[in-house]
């Protein structure tokens, strides 16, 4: 099973070409005859452009920026994960703590906000976004403390919660996000250049919507804690300020039509589709019959790894290998005492539907090249992995019910680990069917 686990990771590495954050800036910002050119708008030379980015892959979308507007007055912010890349010459930098926000995160809100405040009417404020910017770049509004919002966070990523939800009760909680950033500002012209990490590519919801008005409101981000089955157990100080906030005691976040946010332009540079069609692609040049089922792939990834396997069970046999090809944000209800991700929780329920069957080979990883808290992108499985696992003293099934997927993968061989990938575009699953004999 090496090769078709070695054309797996190839065709997946294609699919991170297509979300490259370089590339997919370049096609967007353009330095032309001694100005900048952003989205068909100039930026005369000598313009001043005051720049946040924040996320995954900000390093690489900052240092694109940077070289392409060498002819403004370019200050800049940078904030990203632990280990996701350098920071350009003209940018101040930070590392700030992910999936849950710490004191790093909010100093890095603070600053964020400083930045667009100090943004002059006629200067150009751009905002560099990509996943992870939500926990990133945060800061707690003034009722509420960090140890609030990271408590939250951490009980709605437990409860399997999706990133919609997660970030409608964020966007309720912090200073930054729901608008925020963007309302804080003087410059006439905004400019939001995403990643997008979010299924339907909702410009609300990538990193929670720092300069995208927002739709949402406390009551629903009540409902959210309730329909997940921890507003018991938020902070009090948390379920008193949506309390306060859904009886219309606190100002709402900004709402579609805010004076202000009319002048902010959003532009979508790369998102999981892309990645979808450029890994299709690739397969198809390698002889692969490739098929996307779906780029919106939603809910337990247990739940998913076994409809996966399902799917390429019942696939008609051909005179070539198939490949399903999918795409999307899984989530993980947290049970158990162990490590993973979705990604690898999807691949380790795959193995269990897939034992014994030689012909289905299947890859789950994140682009960003990180799944949960932990240092693999994701992982292989195969009809050989529990077996495997089991001579390394492995009970499958047990390690999935203790939600530590990794602590098998680890162990069993199957842990794809890329590093930092500089992008983030969600999770792609690949599923390859041998030739029929």
């Amino acid at each position: 099973m090496n090769g078709a686990r070695a054309e797996l990771e190839a065709i997946f590495r294609a699919g991170l070409e297509a979300a490259d954050p370089t590339a997919a800036l370049a096609r967007v910002v353009m330095p032309r005859r001694e100005a900048l050119w952003i989205a068909g708008e100039q930026l005369p030379r000598g313009s001043r452009c005051s720049v946040i980015a924040a996320g995954k892959a900000a390093p690489a979308m900052a240092a694109a920026f940077e070289s392409a507007a060498a002819a403004l007055e370019l200050r800049g912010l940078l904030v990203t994960k632990d280990g996701h890349g350098r920071r350009p010459a003209r940018f101040e930098a930070c590392e700030a703590g992910h999936p849950l926000p710490d004191e790093r995160s909010s100093a890095a809100g603070r600053a964020a906000l400083a930045v667009a405040a100090r943004a002059e009417p006629d200067e150009a404020l751009v905002v560099l976004l990509s996943g992870g910017a939500s926990a990133l770049l945060t800061a707690p509004l003034p009722e509420l403390s960090l140890a609030d919002l990271r408590e939250t966070t951490e009980l709605l990523l437990r409860s399997g919660a999706e990133i919609q939800e997660l970030n409608c009760v964020r966007k309720h909680l912090t200073a930054v996000s729901g608008g925020r950033l963007a309302a804080a500002t003087r410059a006439r012209r905004v400019f939001v250049l995403a990643i997008s990490d979010v299924l339907g590519d909702d410009l609300a919801t990538i990193g929670s919507g720092p300069c995208a008005p927002d739709p949402t409101r406390y009551r629903e981000a009540l409902a959210v804690l309730e329909r997940r089955g921890i507003l018991a157990q938020a902070p009090p100080a948390v379920r008193r300020h949506l309390e306060e906030g859904a009886a219309g005691r606190r100002p709402e976040s900004p709402k579609p039509g805010a004076p202000g946010l009319e002048r902010v332009r959003h532009v979508l540079l790369a998102t999981n589709r892309d990645a979808l069609a450029a890994a299709r692609a690739d397969a198809r040049v390698r002889g692969l019959d490739a098929r996307i089922v779906s780029d919106v792939l939603r809910g337990e990834a247990r739940e998913l790894g076994a409809r996966l396997v399902g799917l390429a069970r019942e696939a008609p046999g051909g005179d070539r290998a198939l490949l399903l090809l999918a795409g999307g944000e899984p989530t993980v209800t947290v049970r158990g005492p162990g490590r993973g991700g979705r990604a690898q929780e999807l691949a380790l329920a795959a193995a269990l539907a897939l034992d014994g069957d030689p012909r289905v080979t299947l890859l789950a990883a994140g682009t960003d090249g990180s799944d949960g808290p932990t240092a693999a992108a994701g992982a292989f499985a195969d009809g050989g992995t529990v077996a495997r696992g089991a001579a390394a003293g492995l009970d499958a099934r047990a390690c999935l019910d203790a939600n530590d997927s990794h602590g098998f993968f680890a162990r069993e061989g199957g842990c794809l680990v890329t590093g930092p990938t500089g992008t983030n575009v969600m999770d792609l699953v690949l599923v390859r069917v041998a030739r029929a004999a």
